[in-house]
């Protein structure tokens, strides 16, 4: 980790006008996140996470405020300067696996390498899928895989392309206990392999208490409680 921040949030603030009144969504948040750090956000459901995480990916504009991700202003991009900016800088991995069902293992993988233009997309797949332990499913389709198989899939397919950040919006919503364990210990061991900065969305405290940082979010604002001390 070092001191340089890598995303940095200004006065954000996101509201949508209702039929009868203005809906308050993020309200004034100030965030700097630092290179290969990881980062817990904690929050009820409707607090605001899935909507900051979309602005800090550029799938949604904010209202008002500043967004930087590592060294891009998004505050000006166009959709199509946004796609780019996600695939060179961006891996995201989500609760729902969202792997393309007609596609193996290998193929899902190797998408965003073909689209990025890289040489050797299919060898940088097969890599980033021995990454996660799934070496002998190459060819296997999703629906022939497990749930956390298929999480795992996904998750080799946001590292492949060597993101600057990765972003795990409840990466363990779907899967049981176990499996769901030993996916958080695989973000994190592929984290801190790659140097990658993390920033995990969950609603469970013993997940968060692995980052670096916890941070909640409530009623549009981000809190850093002081008190709880991340793991080693």
């Amino acid at each position: 980790m070092t001191n340089k921040a890598i995303l940095q949030l200004k006065d954000i603030f996101l509201r949508f006008t209702g039929e009868i009144h203005e809906v308050k969504v993020l309200n004034g948040i100030n965030l700097d996140i630092f290179k290969g750090s990881s980062v817990a956000i904690l929050g009820p459901s409707g607090s605001g996470k899935s909507s900051l995480l979309s602005i800090v990916t550029g799938l949604e504009k904010q209202t008002s405020g500043t967004v930087s991700v590592a060294g891009h202003i998004l505050d000006y991009m166009n959709e199509d300067q946004l796609a780019l900016f996600r695939r060179d800088n961006i891996g995201i991995v989500l609760q729902s696996f969202h792997l393309i069902p007609t596609m193996t293992a290998l193929e899902n993988v190797a998408v965003p390498l073909e689209l990025g233009g890289q040489k050797d997309a299919l060898k940088k797949a097969e890599e980033a899928l021995n990454h996660v332990g799934l070496s002998h499913r190459l060819t296997h389709f999703p629906s022939q895989l497990s749930g956390g198989e298929q999480q795992r899939v996904a998750i080799a397919r946001a590292m492949a392309p060597n993101p600057k950040i990765i972003f795990a919006d409840e990466p363990t919503g779907n899967l049981d206990g176990k499996t769901g364990h030993k996916i958080i210990e695989l973000i994190f061991n592929l984290q801190k392999k790659f140097n990658t900065t993390l920033i995990l969305i969950t609603h469970d405290p013993e997940v968060a208490k692995k980052c670096d940082r916890i941070l909640y979010i409530q009623d549009g604002q981000i809190k850093e409680n002081k008190e709880i001390k991340a793991a080693v």
